[in-house]
């Protein structure tokens, strides 16, 4: 069983601020990948697209490490991603549309994959990850 917790952070404003990602991946309880980066800045970036640029990337490593006919569970604290995956909610418009159209042709490729929905306080790695991000790329910045 392999558990991927995804979070996405626009700041300092949301939208057209800087976009961070967090991911943490455990298989069978042991924690196997975690990743906090920058993934966009600027008027097209925002928080939905942050948490789908995040379950992109985390789709991404697990296809490259060949997990994908592994029973996986994706969650994230973002109910409008949860819902959208899970096909209970539709996808209009917004700043997103691009990242969510790469991760549904990225999710054909897995066997058994899906999503639930948690707090935040069940997602604190992921979130702490999306924070040093945005630290970190703000204090490069002030150093420049």
């Amino acid at each position: 069983m392999i558990d991927v917790y995804i979070d996405g952070l626009v700041g300092p404003v949301n939208p057209g601020g800087v976009g961070t990602i967090g991911i943490v991946i455990y298989k069978n309880g042991e924690k196997i990948y975690q990743k906090g980066s920058v993934v966009g800045e600027g008027p097209a970036m925002s928080n939905n697209r942050a948490e789908y640029e995040a379950l992109g990337e985390a789709l991404r490593w697990l296809l490259d490490e060949g997990l994908a006919k592994e029973q996986i569970l994706v969650r994230s604290d973002s109910r409008l991603l949860v819902n959208q995956m899970q096909n209970k909610w539709k996808v209009g418009g917004g700043l997103f549309v691009v990242a969510y159209k790469k991760a549904r042709k990225l999710v054909e490729q897995f066997a058994s994959l899906s999503f639930q929905w948690i707090p935040r306080g069940e997602n604190e790695e992921a979130d702490l990850l999306t924070k040093e991000a945005y630290e970190e790329y703000v204090d490069w910045r002030a150093l420049r």
